[in-house]
């Protein structure tokens, strides 16, 4: 379903909608609050649900109402918990338990009331933030359906921001729908089955948004790659009959002072290999390319708020499959940068293809920064579960921004310690290196594999095992299926960038 979104400066006493969003915090009076707004005849139905406790406004809780009231026939009033616990995520996640009402509501037009307690409560925009709570939460994934949700009778909504007090802007709504549909897209890749999106996929979205927004883009084929002596990558990719890509866009702003680059790891599906994984749930190995649709769908989104920063996206991409030509355990493999790497186990195969393209960015870019995006590792769900995005260092001022970044965005990271010890188990016995640990802390020497690649460069590894599918318990995400973590992490990053010394 699509969403449209205008500001209305029709007083809501005479505005028409088919439906009204009331965001309602704990123990609201609705005749002082600045819900006070509200026409008579749904000001007297909702205080009637808080009395009667139909409807409690705690965090979590929602309701909707047939009104009676032939102007707003519906109105979905959402709960958004204590006031003084209100902060910006609290208000995104409530406008997501919206989103989801809104795909089985017959309705062209919705609208939901801004007031000044909102302003009061969070340091970002409210009007973005709820749009893109909205967007978020009203995503289905069902191009394969041939009997879709039907439930609502329309292609799109039309959202209705009624602001009285003028605490938004149009641009602020806007880049909330703007945000939205780059997680989106970045959902829509990672739902997509393997027999579907390859790596040549991949490589055909990123010209595409960059041919839509004047960057650059160029994809490096399995002949370049030989060239560049990535023999990673290419080891990891000599099991499937599609040819692997690297994908490489540019951003270019006049008013740059540094570059930042971004590397998605792109496995379109991942058996393992010859190291083969248990048949249960490897299904669910379509979405080993989420950190690729995060990166590709941040670009969408830079393309529009145009930050003053040069950015470089590198994706590799291949899928990971088991035949006659696959990589075995103990084969050694040459890196870019020339290291030599013994190959324990092929189904850590995404430290491979990552590492060839951090080294290829560093050499041919400099960069004054990289963060990587990757399913990297399942100790990384044992660790922090699906809560939390785990993350590895080299340079603790980077590392604040990108929490920084998490914490405002949503997407939440936490910095694992990465302490020389950790890395003494991937020495290798035959080689300079060996791609697995021996024992526990996988998510740190996976890490820490990573960083012999970056020749001293500011980096952050965020491995986004647990948060990239499946994540329930987060409103404005879908209850199944890819949520698009890192895309709005990323551009929250690059729009309020600090130079890095």
């Amino acid at each position: 379903m699509e969403l449209k979104v205008e500001i209305s400066n029709i007083p809501l006493k005479n505005e028409k909608l088919d439906a009204l969003i009331v965001f309602v915090a704990e123990d609201t009076n609705v005749y002082s609050s600045g819900l006070s707004g509200l026409p008579d005849e749904l000001k007297k139905l909702l205080n009637a649900s808080l009395k009667l406790k139909v409807f409690s406004g705690k965090k979590g809780s929602k309701q909707h109402f047939v009104s009676g009231y032939t102007k707003i026939p519906q109105m979905l009033a959402v709960g958004l918990g204590k006031k003084d616990e209100l902060d910006t995520e609290s208000l995104r996640r409530a406008a997501g338990n919206a989103g989801k009402m809104l795909s089985g509501l017959k309705a062209n037009s919705v609208g939901f009331l801004l007031t000044s307690f909102f302003k009061e409560s969070t340091e970002t925009d409210v009007g973005q933030v709820i749009v893109e709570g909205l967007a978020l939460g009203a995503y289905e994934f069902n191009v394969y359906k041939t009997k879709r949700n039907n439930k609502s009778k329309v292609n799109f909504i039309k959202i209705h921001c009624c602001d009285p007090e003028k605490i938004t802007s149009l641009k602020a709504l806007k880049y909330g729908k703007i945000f939205a549909d780059g997680t989106n897209l970045a959902r829509t890749l990672g739902n997509t089955p393997a027999n579907d999106l390859k790596p040549k996929d991949i490589a055909a979205e990123a010209k595409k948004i960059a041919k839509q927004y004047n960057m650059e883009c160029n994809v490096l084929e399995e002949k370049d790659m030989k060239k560049l002596g990535m023999g990673m990558l290419l080891g990891v990719s000599r099991g499937s009959t599609e040819p692997a890509k690297l994908v490489v866009m540019e951003y270019r702003h006049h008013k740059a002072k540094q570059k930042v680059a971004f590397v998605g790891k792109g496995v379109t599906f991942d058996s393992g290999g010859i190291s083969l994984k248990p048949g249960k749930n490897m299904d669910e190995m379509k979405f080993d390319m989420c950190g690729a649709a995060a990166v590709l769908g941040a670009m969408k989104v830079i393309g529009q708020v145009n930050p003053k920063l040069n950015i470089v996206a590198v994706i590799p991409t291949t899928e990971n499959l088991p035949d006659g030509n696959a990589q075995r355990p103990g084969d050694i493999v040459t890196a870019h940068n020339g290291k030599r790497v013994e190959i324990l186990n092929t189904d850590a195969e995404g430290r491979l293809i990552l590492g060839d393209a951090l080294s290829y960015v560093v050499k041919e870019f400099k960069p004054d920064a990289i963060v990587d995006l990757a399913t990297l590792t399942g100790a990384c769900i044992t660790a922090l579960g699906h809560l939390t995005t785990a993350a590895i260092t080299n340079n603790d001022k980077l590392m604040e921004q990108v929490h920084n970044a998490g914490i405002k965005s949503g997407d939440r990271v936490w910095q694992l310690p990465s302490f020389p010890e950790y890395g003494e188990s991937i020495k290798g016995k035959y080689a300079d290196l060996q791609n697995i640990g021996v024992g526990d802390s996988g998510t740190i020497i996976g890490g820490l594999f990573l960083e012999h690649f970056i020749n001293g460069t500011p980096w952050v590894h965020l491995d986004i095992a647990g948060t990239s599918w499946n994540v329930k318990h987060i409103s404005y995400h879908p209850n199944s299926g890819a949520t698009g973590v890192g895309v709005r992490l990323i551009v929250d990053l690059v729009q309020n960038w600090k130079i890095l010394k």
